[in-house]
């Protein structure tokens, strides 16, 4: 049995290394159902060449004027990439929690995302990352489907 266990931790220290990164994105956007408001929020995330894995959490700020409730998300979100260049498409499923406030009722529930965007190269780690997603809110929501738009900066490390 122990043979067996240091055989194993031998060949799975001969096989080839994947090069990984981290990165941490800060951003200001448009969540634009039903109207427009400010979206704030950041990313932290680890890569391994083409798929990576993030968490994200954002706030977009409350209208009554527009009838537009605030949003607040925390997603745990999976993407795939292109590998390498000066700009990395990607596109990305996600899942996760959100609240949601208008006046003084509010919805708290599970979410799901769907989107994309690029992460454009300005100089060394630094790097400007465009981003769209979609988000489908479970439970009593006031909008069922979320739009958000976002620019932000973003660090690799």
């Amino acid at each position: 049995m122990r043979f067996r266990l240091c055989l194993a931790v031998v060949l799975l220290m001969l096989l080839p290394t994947v090069p990984a990164s981290a990165d941490a994105t800060f951003f200001l956007g448009s969540t634009t159902t039903p109207s427009s408001r400010l979206a704030r929020g950041f990313t932290l995330g680890a890569s391994f060449v083409i798929v990576g894995f993030e968490f994200e959490y954002a706030h977009t700020s409350e209208d009554l004027l527009e009838a537009a409730p605030s949003l607040t998300t925390g997603m745990g979100n999976a993407y795939v990439q292109t590998p390498f260049g000066r700009i990395q498409f990607y596109g990305l499923l996600g899942a996760g929690i959100y609240r949601e406030g208008f006046d003084e009722v509010h919805e708290t529930s599970t979410a799901t995302a769907v989107g994309g965007g690029a992460k454009i190269t300005l100089a060394g780690p630094l790097r400007v990352r465009l981003d769209y997603r979609l988000f489908n809110l479970r439970g009593q929501p006031r909008h069922d489907q979320v739009h958000r738009v976002y620019a932000g900066l973003n660090l690799m490390f």
